[in-house]
């Protein structure tokens, strides 16, 4: 499938929800009502931890503006380029560190907000998933791109006069096959995950039935020291800190002490003093945590996800309990692995030999043609992917890398394509009673 496929097949899957939602209660009951579940801070910290939580959840929904200086937007180096104006724009549902909105997608009043006079692209519409666009080879050559291309500037905006930055062209790479998309990947649980050796890792990946049901887990590495890196749709990120370094400057533009160069350079377009984002020498927030107040925003973005406890499943029920043992029986868990234990010490009070359960292994895996994007990061190639963690897609509305379906049906079945190491797995799904997949179903929107 070309990158153009990708796009075109999510708005399919987004007009078919908007024309026919109905259709998928039948298979599908979509993002469980009630509580979250979700947001709040791990169990077992103490005091000052849980002030540091508070004081980074505030930081993480920070809206930032080109200089601080417009009510409500008060944080600070906003572009020249971008494609959100906070963390927790992105991350929302279904509270602060998940994925996209179900109803209403900001990035479409983004474009115009407080002046600025960018197009909204056809494959950013609302209701839809917030999306990130990245292209395959640099526009006009065969020479391998793969980095973010963001989707608006600050052109036009009142707080910054003088910027003549232009969209690209984004809508004509993706009619030439040369874009693909990305959606945001919710962080909830991210320190149990960072507190995991790579020793365990590759110990709960080692299952011996692997080679029957053709698993081959690779685990992307740090090109510097060689350990396992674990955060991003290719597992491409190492720690929490350069995770979100790296997406305020990628994202929101906001140079910072993990990415200290502005992505566009362009003089008219500069505003503030660089890095945008520092360690602060006073204290301005007075938040509660003065590990908060001193800390970068950055460091901020990293310890709200650290501190952040995972999704509270749903009680579980016959169908429920039928669905998880199905689940794993046909196959599924080889990749989406259950448990796993965080290190004997931890640093963080509560956290030592804690047993989480993401569902994932936190490996990559050759998806085959059907989930092919082209692009390769560190060890992880063009059809490779980390196993997606499964805790809460009881209350996310969109799936797969791209955001192309808000249909669980749909998302597994497109596990299955030439290469995948998905196929035996999904055609063993396909094998199960009407009601056994229902019960799958279930048992995933119950997480």
């Amino acid at each position: 499938m070309s990158a153009l496929g990708f796009l075109r097949s999510s708005m399919l899957a987004l007009a078919v929800f908007i024309l026919a939602g109905v259709s998928f209660a039948q298979t599908d009951p979509g993002p469980r009502g009630g509580a979250a579940g979700a947001g709040g801070h791990l169990n077992g910290l103490n005091a000052n931890e849980t002030a540091f939580f508070n004081g980074a959840l505030a930081r993480f929904k920070e809206v930032d503006s080109v200089s601080g200086a417009i009510v409500n937007e008060n944080g600070v180096g906003l572009g020249p380029r971008f494609n959100g104006n906070s963390c927790a724009q992105c991350h929302v549902q279904p509270a602060v560190g998940g994925s996209s909105p179900i109803s209403v997608n900001p990035q479409v009043a983004l474009a115009t907000l407080d002046g600025a006079t960018n197009t909204v692209y056809p494959f950013i519409h609302s209701p839809g998933p917030i999306r990130e666009i990245r292209l395959i080879n640099v526009p006009g050559t065969n020479t391998p791109d793969g980095g973010v291309h963001d989707v608006y500037t600050i052109k036009g905006r009142s707080d910054a006069p003088g910027c003549a930055a232009a969209q690209e062209d984004l809508q004509g790479q993706n009619l030439a096959g040369n874009a693909i998309a990305r959606i945001p990947t919710p962080v909830f649980g991210a320190g149990l995950v960072e507190l995991t050796s790579d020793t365990t890792l590759l110990a709960d990946a080692n299952n011996p039935n692997n080679v029957n049901f053709g698993i081959s887990p690779q685990f992307n590495r740090s090109g510097n020291d060689g350990t396992i890196t674990r955060f991003g749709w290719k597992a491409q990120n190492k720690s929490l800190v350069i995770f979100a370094g790296e997406a305020y400057n990628v994202e929101q533009g906001v140079s910072n002490e993990v990415f200290p160069q502005e992505r566009d350079e362009t003089a008219a377009c500069q505003f503030n003093a660089l890095p945008e984002d520092t360690t602060n020498l006073t204290n301005s927030f007075n938040s509660g945590s003065l590990a908060s107040d001193f800390s970068s925003d950055t460091v901020n973005f990293a310890a709200f996800m650290r501190l952040t406890a995972p999704p509270t499943p749903a009680a579980p029920t016959p169908s429920i309990t039928n669905g998880q043992n199905t689940f794993i029986s046909i196959g599924c868990a080889l990749c989406h692995v259950q448990n796993h234990k965080t290190v004997a010490k931890a640093n963080f009070t509560g956290q030592s030999n804690v047993t989480y359960s993401p569902w994932s292994d936190f490996a990559t895996h050759n998806m085959g043609t059907g989930l092919f994007d082209g692009v390769t990061q560190g060890n992880a190639g063009t059809q490779h992917f980390r196993s997606a963690p499964l805790w809460g897609v009881g209350q996310r509305s969109f799936f797969l890398h791209d955001g192309r379906t808000n249909n669980l049906l749909t998302a597994i079945q497109d596990h299955a394509s030439s290469g995948s190491e998905a196929n035996t797995a999904i055609n063993n799904f396909n094998l199960l009673s009407a009601s056994q997949q229902q019960d799958i179903v279930n048992f995933l929107r119950s997480l």
